[in-house]
């Protein structure tokens, strides 16, 4: 049985649509126009133990709404999840005590306590015995280097700190499940690199379900081997990630070094990305790749050649840039409610 599964998950959320002036508050009272949104959308997928999954999508695409029905904190509009044999928003304690979800925006501890005191607390609330506590405490604490911050007040913590704290209070009960919404947001880059790594480790180690959203490729590429694309409620990729760029790139970069420097106009090759005095980067249709090598070696004296694939993170890019203007042209689904008695 997969660790979670979800089946034509959908949620939408109606919100009203008040007209201009007084005029429009009376109408509003008999007879009244709402906004559907589509946060969730038909969304279905399988994940299996020890898997670490990358959840990807622009802003509103509907991440953080799938991870929120999974953990159970939303109920949704229509279908079917189970995680662990559970169904989230029933809510059982048997469930509770097998996962966690850290959102990177929201604070778990208590700003006001040292961090140790925080963690005490969310020792006795899951009741965890004192002497395996100390041991996954100290051990976490060891993987993320903050063993001599925690008797520092929450508040007075840096935010790099405090993160890793609050990803020492998610892993305290040792769950079976990890939901991340954005843990990385926010962090420099070494905080950034030092959560990773730890998230890596820890996945290794533990077998635990992972499933990360976040707006840095970085943390995608480096953690996840298979990511899920979603935007405008639906999925529209689940696959390895270095699929994506076969799949949805349309362009390929041509590398080349001259033999002598000199200024060339190379525009009509295709679109100039970087040029030096004795080197060029183009970007050109994927289908025109042999062509443009060919013409490109006979217009010029060519040292090395090299093709490479666009970046991934421009491939993602461009396809939410693709996803938004699609859904800025359909526009929002308008339903009428019936006159209000």
């Amino acid at each position: 049985m997969p660790a979670i599964e979800a089946s034509k998950l959908t949620k939408f959320y109606r919100t009203y649509r008040k007209e201009r002036g007084l005029w429009g508050a009376v109408k509003g009272l008999g007879r009244r126009r709402y906004d559907e949104t589509r946060a969730a959308d038909q969304v279905t997928f399988q994940i299996e133990e020890g898997e670490f999954v990358g959840f990807l999508g622009p802003n509103g695409a509907g991440k953080t709404t799938v991870l929120k029905m999974l953990s159970g904190l939303l109920n949704p509009t229509s279908g079917e999840a189970r995680v662990l044999g559970f169904v989230p928003w029933e809510r059982r304690n048997e469930m509770k005590r097998q996962f966690s979800l850290l959102m990177g925006q929201k604070n778990a501890l208590w700003w006001d306590l040292p961090a140790q005191e925080s963690l005490e607390l969310n020792r006795a609330i899951y009741g965890i015995d004192r002497e395996r506590f100390k041991k996954v405490v100290d051990g976490l604490s060891d993987l993320l280097d903050v063993r001599d911050k925690m008797n520092v007040m929450v508040r007075e913590l840096s935010l790099g700190e405090r993160m890793k704290m609050e990803l020492i209070a998610a892993l305290i009960h040792q769950p079976r499940v990890l939901f991340l919404d954005e843990p990385t947001i926010g962090l420099d880059v070494v905080s950034q690199q030092r959560v990773r790594e730890f998230l890596r480790i820890y996945n290794e180690e533990h077998r635990i379900v992972t499933l990360l959203t976040s707006h840095y490729m970085q943390d995608i590429e480096a953690l996840c081997h298979r990511v899920l694309v979603i935007d405008h409620g639906k999925i529209f990729f689940d696959g390895p990630l270095a699929e994506i760029v076969d799949r949805f790139s349309r362009h390929k970069i041509l590398s080349l070094t001259f033999e002598a420097e000199g200024t060339r106009d190379l525009s009509r090759f295709g679109e100039i990305i970087e040029q030096t005095p004795a080197s060029v980067q183009l970007k050109v249709p994927r289908g025109k790749v042999t062509e443009t090598c060919r013409r490109l070696l006979e217009a010029c004296d060519v040292s090395d050649i090299n093709v490479q694939e666009v970046p991934v993170e421009d491939v993602i890019r461009q396809l939410f840039g693709e996803t938004h203007e699609d859904r800025l042209g359909s526009g929002m689904v308008a339903a009428e409610a019936a006159p209000v008695s």
